[in-house]
């Protein structure tokens, strides 16, 4: 059963932590595309859109994750381990980074770049989305540092 578990962990964390982590990392190349008027904007502000579309979905899919990571750590039973609480700890972080971050600024720079207003904020709503997406990706990198190396582990697993 433990490695079911951890199998589902990790594969549920590939899956879906993966996908909002690239498609939030390329987000502002379709945004830089769709700001700029000529052939390809239509197409890259489509582009944008389903960007934000997958980062929105997966990130609600995604909450398996720290699901099926409390499971597999109660199985295995270092629950109470200090690696364990670090990682459950930054996941927190990174899913309220991306749920009161990334994915709310995603859908303001869509908004600014296809409003009436046109993309004249965009830049600066870019700069502020790539370092909250940069904290998002460095926070969940960490995550997986912890889950690899279990710094103090007692299970020899």
């Amino acid at each position: 059963m433990r490695a079911a578990l951890l199998a589902a962990h990790v594969l549920a964390a590939i899956v879906l932590v993966g996908p909002v982590t690239v498609t939030a990392s390329v987000f502002p190349r379709y945004v830089r595309a769709a700001a700029a008027s000529g052939p390809s904007a239509t197409a890259a502000l489509a582009s944008a859109s389903a960007m934000h579309r997958v980062s929105r979905t997966y990130a609600v899919a995604a909450l398996a994750v720290p699901v099926l990571g409390v499971a597999t750590a109660g199985a295995l039973g270092v629950l109470t381990q200090g690696w364990v609480l670090v990682a459950m700890a930054l996941t927190a972080v990174a899913g309220l980074v991306l749920a009161l971050a990334v994915v709310p600024q995603q859908r303001r720079v869509l908004l600014d770049v296809a409003g009436p207003a046109g993309a004249a904020d965009v830049p600066r709503r870019l700069a502020r989305l790539a370092a909250v997406t940069g904290v998002f990706n460095l926070v969940w990198a960490v995550v997986v540092v912890l889950m690899i190396l279990r710094p103090g582990s007692t299970t020899g697993v």
